[in-house]
């Protein structure tokens, strides 16, 4: 007889017993609808007071060395709440993630089957959300992020460890698309000819970050590298964005990947999951109030810790993370979907569709995108970012 396989839930509700939760368990339920790692919230009662915390179970085939990981999460989140402290803000606690310990000391705990789990604080009172709905809460979501690249801007060393190597690095993304089609392991590159003619057409300039990067034209930053609208809690009552969640990315990168997920998903008029690729644009004014909120963030007192041309690559940021989630979807649709979750036999391919469509509105306000930045950061720290050098190749 084969061993009885647990549910993912007794697992967790085994999980949760492992951590430093002070009080007794009372319910352990699924939470979220994450593409990656397994999210629970755990209610507590605690001497009389109910408290929830997020347990998570981490993706290990994603994410290959986990403890490298939670070493870059509690050394980013101390330095945050110490900047945050140190700048007087309120709440620092419902500012930054809080990493709870496990039992036995360590920020994470094993069990018998090698699941990796950890725990944190939830945050209560606030929440994220698929679509933005007004140009005020996407100027405060852009000024979260900028905030939370300007608070690492000074985390000492060592260097971050790579969570996932090459995760924006367009050249192996592309070559990891052109190896799936060729494979053809799942016999579906014939309906998705478009989708990788499309991409062919578009690789121009889709290195141009990379090559930024190499060529210290841009330094390195402490990026998350996921800042998809997901990833930002807005407060209920205020509308404030207060904590950017989910840091498992977080690792060494460019300015321009964080604000061009901001990009691609801030003032996109239809979330990633739309099965109809005609409801997804760009929304200019959505875009405009973006990027200023993201200007503000990294500017207190009017003085940017970005580079001139770091600024120029803002709105390339936006293109390129498009093409690149576009290009992902559709290399694991060509796969045979094992690393995104699914709800059904075309949904990565859906995703690649929407994201091909906010490429090609991209385009056609690409001039407006470009006017928009330059006028969000003239004049911080003395410096414009001038005129944009030679034009991209157009998107087909």
């Amino acid at each position: 007889m084969s061993p009885r396989v647990r549910s993912p839930l007794a697992a967790a509700r085994e999980a949760a017993g492992a951590f430093s939760l002070y009080g007794d368990i009372l319910s352990v339920r699924s939470y979220g609808t994450g593409h990656i790692n397994g999210s629970y919230v755990v209610a507590v009662n605690q001497a009389g007071r109910r408290v929830r915390y997020l347990l998570q179970k981490v993706n290990t085939y994603v994410f290959r060395e986990p403890e490298a990981l939670m070493d870059n999460v509690l050394r980013v989140t101390e330095h945050l709440r110490r900047r945050l402290a140190a700048e007087g803000a309120q709440g620092v606690s419902r500012r930054a993630l809080t990493v709870l310990p496990a039992r036995d000391g360590r920020p994470f705990w094993r069990d018998a089957e090698g699941g990796f789990w950890r725990a944190y604080l939830f945050i209560e009172g606030a929440r994220s959300s698929e679509l933005m709905d007004s140009p005020a809460r996407a100027g405060a979501l852009g000024g979260a992020v900028g905030r939370f690249q300007r608070l690492l801007s000074d985390l000492p060393g060592p260097r971050l460890a790579e969570t996932i190597p090459n995760f924006h690095n367009a050249r192996t993304r592309y070559a990891a698309f052109e190896a799936a089609v060729a494979e053809d392991r799942a016999g579906r590159a014939a309906a998705a000819a478009a989708e990788i003619d499309f991409f062919r057409a578009n690789s121009g300039g889709f290195d141009r970050i990379v090559s930024a990067l190499e060529s210290v034209e841009i330094p390195e930053r402490i990026t998350h590298n996921d800042t998809k609208i997901q990833n930002l809690l807005l407060d209920d009552r205020s509308g404030e964005a207060i904590c950017v969640i989910d840091l498992d990315t977080t690792m060494p990168g460019a300015s321009a990947y964080d604000f061009g997920d901001l990009a691609r998903t801030v003032p996109a008029s239809a979330a990633e999951d739309e099965p109809d690729p005609s409801r997804m644009r760009l929304s200019l004014p959505m875009y405009e109030a973006l990027v200023r909120g993201y200007a503000a963030g990294t500017a207190p007192g009017g003085r940017t810790f970005l580079t001139p041309a770091e600024i120029e690559l803002l709105p390339h940021g936006g293109r390129i993370i498009t093409l690149i989630m576009g290009i992902r979807f559709l290399t694991d649709w060509l796969e045979g979907d094992r690393y995104y979750r699914v709800s059904g036999p075309t949904h990565n391919l859906e995703r690649c569709r929407t994201q091909v469509a906010l490429a090609r509105s991209m385009e056609e306000n690409w001039d407006a995108m470009r006017a928009a930045t330059a006028a969000a950061f003239a004049g911080l720290d003395g410096d414009s970012p001038g005129r944009p050098s030679a034009p991209d190749r157009k998107i087909e």
